[in-house]
């Protein structure tokens, strides 16, 4: 009996690689396990950078009121009318994954819109490149690509070194993550 479970085959992320290529944003109406509801007070101007800069789509609007966003399966945003949004971006954030490919032209759309808004990319520990944007509403997004396995890299030992194998390293050593 293995410990590791290959949950890519239910997820609408593609496993990571070169070659990655990004799913086509899904319109189809699903119960929606988790999204996020976002305020607006310009919400015009909200669906633009979305759509625009993150690469979201439209799935129905209810005019002046509401606005519901997705890109991949499962990543839903809701954009609502609200007469004042934060005046600064808080800690907390909520990400996305896409694909290395993306990230270029994330960065490209999003500064194109919002100069400012975007931050990186950068690669994390934990073998992907981030990029960090600030949209109008000031929503700390964050667009995630997992990077290749390189069972030789810096990022896998820092990995092995807090009990997390790859599975093709050494099977069922994940127990405490599984």
């Amino acid at each position: 009996m293995s410990d590791y479970y290959n949950a890519f085959e239910m997820s609408p992320v593609p496993a990571p690689g070169p070659d990655a290529v990004p799913p086509e944003p899904f319109r189809g109406i699903y119960g929606m396990p988790a999204f996020v509801t976002i305020p607006t007070s310009d919400l015009a101007a909200s669906v633009d950078f979305w759509t625009r800069g993150l690469g979201f789509i439209e799935i129905f609007s209810i005019p002046g009121t509401l606005v519901h966003l997705r890109r991949w399966a499962f990543q839903d945003v809701l954009l609502v009318s609200a007469t004042d949004v934060p005046d600064q971006a808080p800690a907390m954030s909520v990400n996305f994954a896409c694909v290395l490919s993306q990230i270029d032209s994330l960065v490209e759309a999003c500064r194109a819109i919002r100069p400012d808004s975007v931050d990186g990319p950068r690669d994390t520990p934990w073998t992907t490149r981030d990029v960090e944007v600030i949209t109008p509403e000031n929503v700390r997004v964050v667009l995630t690509a997992a990077k290749p396995f390189d069972p030789d890299s810096q990022e896998t030992k820092n990995l092995e070194a807090v009990g997390i194998t790859h599975p093709s390293v050494r099977h069922g050593d994940n127990e405490e993550h599984a």
